[in-house]
């Protein structure tokens, strides 16, 4: 019990419902996880984890919106009055594990729940009911003093999930918290059971960094010194070469373009959806801003670019801390409505057809011609004087 901690004021009441119909019903219930850390640290947010000895048939039976995020894993998903998904699961600790994927075993107390998880900060527990703490592990002192520290034997809980390894960097980067020297050894001697986790796992754990971490330079020099980048991104580079991250939210597709020579071929091993995978291929073949300021440069540059231009944008804002000086003709370009592709042209394939151009490859690069001329004067976007135009060149 840590009475010191005191109570939380900014606890949503929709939480502490949740636990009192669990309670009511007598399963003893408490919150967890993440929410209380960062509470601590002054960060509130409105979906909050419960640990229950209520097993996931239980829970399912006593709330009627539910969602199954992870029932075989002991956690069912319960959708509060406002539609908040909170994660409710079963007291639980591992009985075993490959690095990857533990067994677990329920009907166990919150103490032996809590000594499952993987780092101290994370290891706080709240009733919201008795307004109580459980801090067997002294997270609360750790978040205090900015600390990074393995719950138990951190070689241990690193052989029990290898992924904790990349999480301890990215709480260590997202809160600039040191990583206690035990646990940073723990994790550096055991940075070869990285190569057995599934692409897709540390892919997200690279993504979530890159969006969270205060400092990315500090992030890519963690990933480098704990030997992650060696195995899963051997490009990261020794010295970071952008300037810090705009205050914007951080897209990590352009991010890793930024770091990456060859960001479509490392995403598509990470597994990026084809969707992410085609917007990397696309910034790192494409010119990365226009020839000049002027703006016929800057449509052309638009024209070139296509929907890359936005990441190729934001990828010039990272390198050069603010907005690219060509930005603003960007915006013009666009607020006056000016054409910088083939579907923004006031003719059409079927126009040029009508006009006498043969059906084929001709269409194509007429319409090639037309969106040229456009892009030198805008103002002959009009349907009539573009037919006329094409008239004159057939």
């Amino acid at each position: 019990m840590t009475d010191a901690l005191g109570p939380l004021s900014d606890l949503p009441p929709e939480v502490t419902e949740i636990a009192a119909t669990l309670e009511a019903a007598g399963f003893e219930t408490w919150c967890v996880g993440g929410a209380l850390r960062d509470r601590r640290l002054g960060h509130g947010s409105e979906d909050v984890d419960l640990a229950t000895a209520a097993t996931p048939d239980q829970v399912l039976r006593l709330f009627p919106r539910t969602v199954a995020v992870g029932v075989k894993y002991g956690t069912v998903g319960v959708l509060d009055r406002k539609r908040v998904l909170h994660e409710v699961t079963t007291f639980r600790r591992d009985v075993a594990t490959d690095g990857r994927h533990a067994v677990v075993e329920y009907g166990v107390s919150l103490e032996e729940d809590l000594a499952r998880r993987d780092f101290t900060i994370n290891a706080l527990a709240y009733h919201p009911i008795r307004r109580e703490w459980r801090d067997p592990f002294g997270g609360a002192e750790d978040i205090g003093r900015r600390l990074i520290r393995a719950v138990g034997d951190p070689a241990r809980r690193f052989a029990e999930d290898h992924l904790r390894i990349l999480r301890a960097i990215r709480f260590a980067s997202r809160f600039e918290f040191a990583i206690e020297a035990a646990t940073w050894k723990a994790a550096v001697e055991g940075a070869a059971g990285l190569r057995s986790l599934s692409p897709e796992r540390v892919r997200d754990e690279w993504f979530k960094g890159l969006e969270t971490a205060r400092s990315v330079a500090g992030l890519i020099r963690l990933w480098r010194d704990v030997g992650a980048a060696a195995i899963w991104i051997p490009e990261l580079p020794d010295r970071y070469p952008l300037a810090s991250p705009a205050p914007e939210p951080r897209d990590p597709i352009v991010l890793t373009a930024a770091l990456v020579a060859n960001p479509g071929e490392r995403l598509r091993q990470l597994r990026a959806s084809n969707l992410e995978v085609e917007r990397a291929r696309a910034i790192a073949a494409a010119p990365a801003g226009p020839n000049s300021t002027a703006v016929r440069d800057v449509r052309r540059w638009l024209a070139a670019t296509g929907d890359a231009s936005e990441d190729l944008r934001r990828l010039a804002r990272y390198r050069g801390g603010a907005d690219p000086d060509w930005g603003p003709v960007v915006d013009g370009i666009r607020g006056r409505g000016e054409p910088t592709s083939r579907g923004q042209l006031a003719v059409s394939g079927d126009d040029l057809i009508a006009a006498g151009v043969p059906r084929g490859p001709a269409v194509g690069r007429v319409l090639g011609q037309v969106l040229d001329a456009v892009l030198d004067d805008p103002a002959l976007n009009n349907r009539d004087r573009l037919l006329e135009l094409v008239r004159a060149w057939t």
